[in-house]
C-alpha cells in the first residue's frame, strides 16, 4: 500500500492556528497577524530544510575589512604595528647572506660533470639532494616546476648551477625590495603615494655610493627628479599613487639600485636617469633656462629648450594643458616635459604629446590638426631661407608611416602600434626633428662614408 503524501506546510499552519488557545483567538487582529507571521516563518524555514542551525552564509569567510577613520587613532596605530610585525616576520623568512653562501657551496659540491662550456651543471637527483640539506627556507626553490623552468638544451637533462643561483638571488631581492617598499605604504593597500615614494628614496640616498658627492641642499631636487620618472611612466592616469607590484615589475628600481655599484662606468651613469650627473644635468638645464631667476619657466624661457627649435604652437599647447602657476611652469611640470621629449618612443611619452596635439580633445588626429601644427614648421623653414615643403606630401607620408585603422584619423593606439610615433611627433613639433627626417638618407650616407674611412693609425 502506497504511503500517504506528507502534509503540506499550509495544512500544518492551519492546524496549528486551530489548536491555538482561546486567549490567542481573542487577541486583536494585529496581534494575531504577528503570531501568524512568526509561525509561518518557522514552519516555512523547516519545510525548506533551513533553520537557525543551518545558515550557509555563516560559513562565508569575511573578505572586507573597513580601514580605520582618521579620528580612530588607536585603531590606526594598531594596524600600523601589526603590519610592521607581519613584514618583519616575512623578512626573517628570507635567506640571509650566510645562508645564500651555504647554498652556493652545496650546489658547487653536487655539480654533475661534464661541464657545459664554463657552466657547472647539476642533475635533478643532485638538485633534490641539495634541497634536502639546504634548510627549510630553501624548500620553495627546490621544486620540479622551478627545475623545469630553468631547463634548457642540455643533452643530460641538467640545469646550470649559476642560472639557478641567480634565480634564487633574484627572488630573494624581489621579496626584500617588496618588504622595503611596503614599509612606506602608509595606507597598507599595496600602493605608494608620491610622498611615500619620496620618503623611500630620501632614506635610500645614503646607501647609494654613487650619490655620495651630492650636496644635502640638492637632496629635495634629486628626490623630485627621481620620483617624477616613476609617476610619469607608472601613473599615466595621474591618480597620485603607484602599485608596488608595478614598481617591482619595471626596470626603474634596478636603475636606481645600480648606483650601489662603486665602479659604475661613466657611460652607465650618463644613461641612468637616477645618477648624480643625470640629475644635475636636468636641474642645470632648468636653471639655465630660468633667465629671470624666479624659480619658474615662462613660455619664452622654455622655447630655448634643447636646440631651441620647438614650435611656438606646440609650446602654446604645453602651457594650455600642463599645470602652471600664473602662466609659468615649475620644476615638477618641467620634469614631465623633459621625460616626454626624451622618451618619445615610449607609450607614456606619446600619450603626453598626443594630448597636446589633440587640440579639440577628439581622441584622434585628423588632417586639420596635422596641418595646424605643421604650418608652424613651414613658417620656421621660411625664416631659415629654405625651400618650402608641401603639407600634402608630409600628410601622406605620416599616414603611410602610421597606417591607422581609419584612413582619415590617427589615434594614440595607432601611433603606438606603428612604432613611428617618435618620428611623427618630431615632424610636427620640432624643426630640428623635421629636418632630421627630411635629410635621413643624406645622414645615413654620411654615416656610412665615415665608417668606411680608414683610421689614420692603421695606414
Amino acid at each position: 500500500m502506497a504511503s500517504e503524501n506528507p502534509p503540506h506546510w499550509s495544512d500544518i499552519l492551519k492546524k496549528r492556528l486551530q489548536n491555538c488557545p482561546k486567549e490567542t483567538k481573542e487577541k486583536s487582529e494585529e496581534e494575531n497577524k504577528e503570531v501568524e507571521t512568526k509561525v509561518f516563518s518557522k514552519y516555512y524555514s523547516e519545510w525548506r530544510g533551513g533553520g537557525d542551525k543551518d545558515k550557509s552564509y555563516g560559513t562565508i569567510p569575511r573578505f572586507y575589512y573597513r580601514l580605520p577613520a582618521e579620528d580612530e587613532v588607536l585603531l590606526q596605530k594598531l594596524r600600523e604595528e601589526s603590519r610592521a610585525v607581519f613584514l618583519q616576520r616575512k623578512s626573517r623568512e628570507l635567506l640571509d647572506n650566510e645562508e645564500l653562501q651555504n647554498l652556493w657551496f652545496l650546489l658547487d659540491k653536487h655539480q654533475v660533470p661534464p661541464a657545459s662550456g664554463e657552466e657547472a651543471m647539476i642533475s635533478y637527483e643532485a638538485y633534490l639532494q641539495v634541497g634536502e640539506n639546504a634548510g627549510p627556507k630553501c624548500q620553495k626553490f627546490f621544486t620540479a616546476r622551478v627545475y623545469a623552468k630553468l631547463l634548457q638544451n642540455d643533452p643530460y637533462g641538467r640545469i646550470s648551477i649559476m642560472h639557478f643561483f641567480n634565480y634564487v638571488m633574484r627572488k630573494v631581492w624581489l621579496h626584500q625590495t617588496r618588504i622595503g617598499l611596503s614599509l612606506y605604504d602608509v595606507a597598507g593597500q599595496g600602493y605608494l603615494r608620491e610622498s611615500d615614494l619620496e620618503n623611500y628614496i630620501l632614506e635610500l640616498i645614503p646607501t647609494l655610493p654613487q650619490l655620495d658627492g651630492l650636496e644635502k641642499s640638492f637632496y629635495s631636487f634629486y628626490v623630485c627628479t627621481a620620483v617624477r620618472k616613476f609617476f610619469f611612466f607608472l601613473d599615466p592616469l595621474r591618480t597620485g599613487k603607484i602599485k608596488i607590484q608595478d614598481i617591482l615589475a619595471c626596470s626603474f628600481l634596478d636603475d636606481l639600485l645600480e648606483l650601489r655599484d662603486e665602479e659604475l662606468s661613466k657611460e652607465s651613469q650618463e644613461s641612468n636617469w637616477f645618477s648624480a650627473p643625470s640629475a644635475l644635468r636636468v636641474y642645470g638645464q632648468y636653471l639655465n633656462l630660468d633667465k629671470d631667476h624666479n624659480g619658474m619657466l615662462s613660455k619664452e624661457e622654455l622655447s630655448r629648450y634643447g636646440t631651441s627649435t620647438l614650435t611656438s604652437v606646440f609650446l602654446d599647447r604645453v602651457f594650455q594643458e600642463c599645470l602652471t602657476y600664473d602662466g609659468e611652469m615649475d620644476y615638477k611640470t618641467y620634469l614631465d616635459f623633459v621625460l616626454a621629449l626624451e622618451n618619445r618612443k615610449e607609450p607614456a611619452a606619446l600619450q603626453y604629446i598626443f594630448k597636446l596635439l589633440d587640440m579639440e580633445n577628439l581622441g584622434y588626429l585628423n588632417v586639420f590638426s596635422l596641418n595646424y601644427f605643421f604650418r608652424s614648421i613651414q613658417e620656421q623653414i621660411k625664416l631659415h631661407g629654405q625651400e618650402p615643403v608641401s603639407f600634402q606630401d608630409v600628410k601622406d607620408e605620416i599616414f603611410d608611416m602610421v597606417k591607422p585603422k581609419d584612413p582619415c584619423k590617427i589615434t594614440l593606439q595607432d601611433l603606438v602600434n606603428s612604432c613611428q610615433g617618435d618620428t611623427v611627433t618630431s615632424i610636427l613639433i620640432d624643426l630640428n626633428g623635421f629636418w632630421t627626417y627630411e635629410n635621413r638618407e643624406v645622414l645615413v650616407a654620411n654615416d656610412n662614408d665615415n665608417s668606411n674611412t680608414p683610421d689614420l693609425d692603421d695606414t
